[in-house]
Order: structure tokens, then C-alpha cells, then sequence
């Protein structure tokens, strides 16, 4: 996009002014909520309104927002949260003034998507690209998870408590993309019934981070939502005992503050990995009936925890489908992160667990070259069928295809870890096409940490019993 160019080219000038990535592309979400809000005609207090906002300049302007933004994280309800602890952060009005004029150029709303977003995530990939870390935990492939939306169907009609959630949200990609979903299903025509219930008590969601939190927020409420997302660590707190008929999640990939096993009572297997203690926490509150698909990295499928892990799941779940996502998916933020992406339903026992094998002898996906689209999911949705739940009629394509079934018999035989695979990856055979070393080397540090899971894991055992090891 155009404009990703031209707000990230303005974000290099203000560099200069003290102002790093992060509060740039926070402030800029402020703007662009102002400029939104007024477009849509959406009602916000008086006196904080864009044209009110856009006619000061100087130190007039300055003090302005200020009171603007002190206004905002004062009022109650949705519009305080997404305001909370809101701060100035320009040191120069000269360089406010030109921000806001840049965003006064754009008519927002009236380009038919989600522009913000579209423009935030533009902004991360440009900070990834350049090196920028921590970009990657806000981000999941809009590609992928419209695909994932597809096939798990989100549709709040079919019942009048329907609820949608992700517990690591982000800036709200899943959700946005399940509304959006839902609007084309339907048009934008509900049972005046619906309405209400739909736009404030669908869609629920959580993050760890203020900043992506307020993006969700952001997002939901522009598409005309007022959604429930709350700030805070899923696995580590206590269970709030509200349940969910479809939970749609990327949780943060790697070992990053996850030192001790949840103090949890609804966590039976005890362990530090946090994806792990993700997919327990996604056992917890999945209605009986209820549907997930859950983004999860290779390790989560062999280490040991995670075979435990999942035969607990498979005795209250049908895990039923398993994809192998292809390498680079997640490229430039993390480009040899190598994950899958596994879809389960609540209430029955794992009779078979089918795998999608979308990586071997697949070229790994690059920013500019082979970058993700919707055909790198487009023979796995044909394969998985119409049924969100994953009971279509599926046709096992051998030795020699991408979509294989497995019994539980033969999983078991695993001791239920689900890193299967039959297809010769004849590219790792290749000395002219080898994987990038950056993808090599990511890989190995999968491996190694899931080691690192299991060692904590062990130390953890050793400190609580030890005096019987002295």
C-alpha cells in the first residue's frame, strides 16, 4: 500500500525526533481512530473531534491533543480502554501537525477494508524487514487466517450464545477476519434480533501487551463491534469461567517469560512451555461441542510434554486434523519458524487424526519472490471439506500425497506425538536448493528448546522433591 509507504517514510523523520517504532505506530493508531471515528460519524465526546483537532497548529496543538487524549482514557467503557494510559509522545507539534495532515489525506473508510490494520501490520513488516525484533508476536498472515476462518465457519446465528474467542489476540486479526467472514456470508443482513447480540457479546479476546490489545480494540470497534478483550496473561491466570463455541489462536511462539509451569488446577500436565499450556487452557474453554484451530510450532508436536499433553486431549477431543504449514510462512518476521496448524472439536474421542503435508518439496515462501497466498492453502481446504468439524467424507491420497490418515492406534504407538510425516522431502536432499541458513538455524533452536522445556520441566520435579535427591 501506498500509504504504508508514505507513514513509514514519516516514521524515519521522526526517528530523529526522539520517537522509536513502537510509540510511533501506537500514536498513529490514536490518529487514525479520531480520523475513522469521524468519518463513520461514530459518537465520541465533545471536543475531541478530528476537524476540532486538525485546525490548531504550534504549541495550540500540542496542548490540544493532550487534552484530547487525557479526555479519552477518562471515559468508561470501550472508548477508555482502548485509550488507556494515552500519552503524547511528539516532541515537535511541527511534526503532529504534518502526521495528522498525512492522515486528513485519506478518505479511511471508504477504501472497503480494514485499512488500519492493513496499514499497522505494513508498518510491523517494515520494522521486521529492517531488523526491528518483536514485530512477529503481533502478526499472523492475514492469508492464513482467512483460509482458517473458512473452514471453521464462525457463524454466531446458529445460536444465540454463540462466542468467539482467541486468547492471544494480538491486534485482532482472527476476530476481524471472523466478522469479515461473517458479513460476506450474510451481506450484511441480520434477523434484527441478532444484531445486537452479535456487535457486543461475540467476540472476546485477550492479550499480554497493552499496545496490541488497544489495536484490537481499535479494529473491532471501527467495524462497528464492541468487543471484550482483555489485558492479561491467559495461562497464568485464574480461569474466569466463561466458555467459548469457537477459539481461533496464534499464542507467541519461543520459552520468553515462561520460567515456571501455571499454577493452574485445570492444567494437568505440569510444564513451562507456554503453547502447551495454550492448548490446555484452549481444553478449558472450549464449550462441550466447541471448535478450534490453534497455530502451534513444530516442537509442540514432539517434544515429550507434548505427547501428554495431547493424550489428554484426545481422550475430551477429536484432534482431527493436523496442517503442516509451509516453511517461511510467517516470513520476514520469523522466517524459519516452522509450524502447523492443528483443528480439534470438544466432546469426542480422537479416532484418527488426519495430516496435511503443505511443506515438503514446497519452495519456502519469501517476501518478495514466493510470497504467502490463498493457493498455498487451497488443495488442504478442498481435503478438509465442507464440515468446520472436520467430519466430511476425506479420501486418503497414499504414500505419494499430501493428506494422510492415521489411527489412533498408530498415534498411540508414537506415545501421541503428531510429528508425522511419509512424504522424502527431496529439497533438504538438494545441496542447490537447501533451505536458507537462517531457516536451518531456527530449526535447530526449535529442537534445543524444546530440550530446554524438558529439562526445566525436570529441574522444576527435582526442587519440589528435593530432599530425595541429596
Amino acid at each position: 500500500m501506498d500509504v504504508v509507504n508514505k507513514l513509514w517514510g514519516f516514521c524515519n523523520t521522526l526517528r530523529h525526533d526522539g520517537i522509536d517504532y513502537g510509540d510511533y505506530i501506537e500514536q498513529l493508531t490514536y490518529l487514525l481512530f479520531l480520523k475513522m471515528a469521524d468519518e463513520k460519524g461514530i459518537k465520541i465526546p465533545q471536543g475531541c473531534e478530528w476537524d476540532n483537532l486538525k485546525s490548531y497548529s504550534g504549541t495550540d496543538l500540542a496542548d490540544y491533543y493532550l487534552d484530547i487524549l487525557r479526555q479519552l482514557r477518562e471515559e468508561r467503557g470501550l472508548l477508555g480502554d482502548i485509550f488507556t494510559q494515552a500519552m503524547p509522545r511528539f516532541n515537535n507539534p511541527v511534526n503532529l501537525k504534518r502526521l495528522i495532515a498525512m492522515i486528513d489525506e485519506e478518505e479511511w473508510t471508504s477504501l472497503n477494508v480494514d485499512v488500519k490494520a492493513q496499514a499497522f501490520e505494513g508498518l510491523l513488516e517494515k520494522a521486521a524487514s529492517e531488523g526491528k525484533k518483536g514485530a512477529g508476536q503481533y502478526f499472523t498472515p492475514r492469508v492464513l487466517i482467512q483460509s482458517i476462518v473458512r473452514l471453521m465457519k464462525p457463524d454466531p446465528r446458529v445460536s444465540p450464545h454463540f462466542k468467539i474467542c482467541d486468547p492471544a489476540c494480538g491486534t485482532g486479526g482472527f476476530l476481524v477476519v471472523a466478522y469479515q467472514w461473517l458479513m460476506e456470508q450474510t451481506g450484511g443482513v441480520f434477523d434484527r434480533k441478532d444484531i445486537k447480540r452479535i456487535k457486543t457479546q461475540t467476540y472476546y479476546g485477550q492479550d499480554l501487551v497493552p499496545r496490541p490489545r488497544r489495536l484490537a480494540l481499535m479494529n473491532l470497534f471501527l467495524q462497528g463491534l464492541e468487543p471484550t478483550i482483555y489485558l492479561g496473561d491467559a495461562i497464568y491466570e485464574a480461569d474466569r469461567a466463561e466458555r467459548y463455541d469457537c477459539i481461533l489462536t496464534n499464542p507467541p511462539f519461543g520459552t520468553k517469560g515462561a520460567n515456571q509451569a501455571p499454577g493452574r488446577d485445570d492444567f494437568t500436565i505440569e510444564t513451562s512451555n507456554k503453547q502447551l499450556n495454550f492448548i490446555q487452557h484452549v481444553l478449558t474453554t472450549l464449550k462441550p461441542g466447541g471448535r478450534a484451530a490453534m497455530v502451534l510450532p513444530d516442537n509442540c508436536l514432539f517434544e515429550d510434554k507434548a505427547g501428554e499433553v495431547f493424550k489428554i486431549v484426545m481422550q475430551d477431543c477429536n484432534v482431527h486434523t493436523v496442517l503442516r504449514l509451509p516453511r517461511g510462512t510467517f516470513t520476514p518476521y520469523s522466517q524459519g519458524v516452522k509450524a502447523n496448524v492443528v483443528f480439534l472439536q470438544k466432546g469426542l474421542p480422537t479416532e484418527a487424526v488426519w495430516i496435511f503435508d503443505a511443506r515438503s518439496n514446497v519452495p519456502g515462501v519469501t517476501k518478495k519472490e514466493r510470497p504467502l497466498t490463498s493457493q498455498h492453502f487451497a488443495e488442504f481446504e478442498r481435503c478438509y471439506g465442507d464440515d468446520p468439524n472436520g467430519n466430511s467424507k476425506r479420501e486418503d491420497l497414499g504414500l505419494e500425497g499430501r493428506f494422510r490418515r492415521f489411527s489412533l492406534a498408530e498415534v498411540q504407538e508414537r506415545d501421541y506425538k503428531l510429528d508425522l510425516t511419509w512424504l522424502r522431502d527431496e529439497s533438504l536432499e538438494d545441496a542447490d536448493n537447501l533451505p536458507e541458513p537462517q531457516d536451518l538455524a531456527s530449526e535447530a533452536i526449535t529442537e534445543l528448546e524444546a530440550v530446554v522445556d524438558d529439562l526445566k520441566d525436570i529441574l522444576a520435579l527435582m526442587e519440589l522433591d528435593g530432599n530425595d535427591y541429596l
